[in-house]
């Protein structure tokens, strides 16, 4: 008998440590799943920076192909700029050397002071100046003269301003070419990061899906354990016959707690600790920290919480005014608004609230009164 006790308790804490495990799987799953959705978040972020530096890399590249023809624009006004100058050059001297045979036609027929200003004269400027005086020069030669000075010198400041202008598209297109390197080592580099958030995703997901392999492993062995738990404590009773209060029935429920002593019955009692009351609602069932702790029937959870007196403690609504209570538990596995199947584990005994040892208090509840639970068990 004895031996068969520490092998149910044996069995009992293996199922409260597979629980465990479930519980611990549990907690890395929910981690792991949290790790993969900010990894996605990261490369979603870093994918989406990517697709800005290609926006800003064909903008630039759009530019530089506007600027290129700019460029080979300014070149063909600069080539045909030179031309007009070298022809306006050539227009100025052809001028000035038909003054000078006019000149000469007068100094052979014995005017000299036309030779003396040339002479004397050390530029096209200053011998117009001289000239000025000088009315036996035609006005229309020095006109011509002057308008050709002015259209050379117009011509080399247009030549100038376009140097410039192609000067500055060149440094323009330096400036965006030094961009595109910049953007493209940013692209490479973007490119970096994407590829080891997809590495490290892969690897989460990949560690995920062997976490919940290993939790429905570990909940299958804790299943197998509460069954061989559930055998051993029958068998245990069964050879216990009269030498241990059992709770008998018509079996409308199936048993809360397996194999738990009956510590207090349902009904008149000395009061346990002050305050707690000579009329006892319910059936205490005394049992280790950490058996399971089953629902007496489907129904509904209205109550999954703590409490000062009961602890924490559950309450499932099974209809037609009919509810059981479950209280002083050290752990609860449901939550308020949830469906519950019959036999389905959803504490764990404790000693929570109001106790004076490790027992589930189960009571049954109809209309709002409390009823001997041995009438259903």
């Amino acid at each position: 008998m004895i031996l068969r006790r520490k092998i149910v308790s044996l069995l009992l804490v293996t199922a409260l440590c597979m629980g465990m495990v479930v519980n611990a799987h549990a907690s890395e799953i929910s981690e792991t799943e949290k790790k993969a959705e900010e990894l996605e978040q990261k490369k979603q972020e870093a994918e989406g920076e990517k697709q800005s530096l290609v926006d800003q890399l064909n903008a630039i590249l759009a530019e530089m192909d506007e600027t290129k023809a700019k460029i080979e624009a300014k070149e063909i006004e600069v080539r045909e700029k030179e031309e007009e100058l070298v022809q306006a050059k050539i227009d100025e001297n052809d001028q000035y050397e038909n003054m000078k045979k006019r000149i000469k036609f007068m100094y052979e027929n014995g005017n000299t002071q036309f030779i003396e200003i040339l002479c004397e004269s050390k530029s096209i400027g200053e011998f117009l100046n001289n000239a000025e005086y000088i009315t036996t020069i035609s006005e229309y030669d020095r006109d011509m003269l002057v308008e050709f000075q002015h259209i050379v010198q117009m011509v080399a400041e247009q030549e100038e301003t376009l140097k410039a202008e192609y000067a500055e598209l060149e440094a323009m297109q330096n400036s965006l070419i030094a961009k595109q390197g910049e953007l493209n080592e940013l692209m490479a580099s973007k490119e970096e990061e994407i590829q080891k958030l997809s590495d490290d995703l892969g690897a989460t997901r990949d560690r995920l899906e062997q976490l919940k392999k290993a939790a429905e492993e570990a909940a299958r062995k804790q299943k197998e354990q509460e069954e061989q738990a559930k055998r051993a404590q029958a068998n245990a009773n069964i050879s216990s016959g009269a030498g241990a209060s059992v709770v008998t029935g018509n079996g409308t429920f199936a048993h809360p707690c397996p194999g738990a002593r009956v510590s207090s019955e349902f009904g008149w009692r000395d009061e346990p600790i002050a305050g707690a009351g000579n009329t006892h609602k319910g059936l205490d069932l005394a049992a280790p920290t950490g058996t399971p702790i089953y629902a007496a029937a489907a129904g509904t959870v209205s109550i999954a919480r703590y409490s000062n007196s009961a602890g924490n403690w559950v309450v499932i609504n099974h209809g037609n005014g009919l509810q059981t209570y479950y209280m002083h538990a050290s752990a609860l596995y449901v939550a308020e608004g949830q469906s519950v199947s019959k036999g389905q584990n959803i504490a764990a005994v404790g000693s929570t609230g109001q106790s004076t040892g490790p027992h589930l208090h189960f009571q049954v509840m109809v209309n709002g009164t409390p009823v001997n639970p041995r009438n259903y068990l």
